[in-house]
């Protein structure tokens, strides 16, 4: 376990090895799962806003989903707000699915395009990092998940760390400081 600041990170963040594998999972992670994707509070209302902008890239069935369900729901058994889904199986809502079968985000799609300049939402761009709440610390943990099997094998190969693999993602979350910490951490734990 790593402490800084406010955040502990769990020792699978630095010490497993992971690279997505899209080829492989096809996007998996984006259709899997009793619920959509987890948010943080200040995320809703930018699903608001940018829900006109992001809606022409996304599917018939989403729009509808997200037009009867709402751009985020209320999970109250996990008190958490998170991403509708379509019908069982299908998906976040916010999904696209291209022709060659690969699940990729409309969101991320409209913001490569320069239609909106925010990428997604963190839980999805720090995934396979799940942060929860504990005691006024973010709990910073490495999700494990048999669809990406393909990404830890690929890891393994290529020698990259979670932590590596979602620098940028970290950044955004927590700043350059946090991650200047945590590289320091794992240079010092080497020697």
């Amino acid at each position: 376990m790593i402490v800084i600041d406010d955040k502990i990170i769990s020792d699978d963040v630095v010490e497993k090895q992971f690279v997505c594998d899209l080829n492989a999972c096809k996007g998996a992670c984006c259709v899997e799962g009793e619920f959509g994707a987890p948010l943080e509070k200040d995320e809703l209302p930018i699903l608001d806003a940018i829900y006109e902008k992001v809606k022409p890239y996304l599917s018939e069935e989403g729009i509808q989903e997200i037009e009867k369900q709402g751009k985020w729901v209320y999970i109250k058994e996990n008190d958490e707000y998170c991403t509708p889904l379509m019908k069982k199986d299908s998906g976040c809502a916010w999904l696209v699915r291209e022709t060659n079968g690969l699940v990729t985000c409309g969101i991320e799609k409209a913001y490569r395009d320069g239609i909106i300049d925010w990428k997604k939402p963190i839980s999805c761009h720090l995934y396979p990092i799940r942060i929860s709440k504990k005691n006024g610390f973010d709990a910073v943990n490495y999700e494990r998940w048999d669809i990406c099997k393909a990404a830890c094998k690929n890891g393994k190969a290529l020698k990259v760390p979670v932590y590596k693999f979602l620098k940028g993602p970290l950044i955004r979350k927590y700043g350059e400081d946090f991650y200047d910490a945590l590289e320091q951490y794992v240079e010092h734990t080497k020697k």
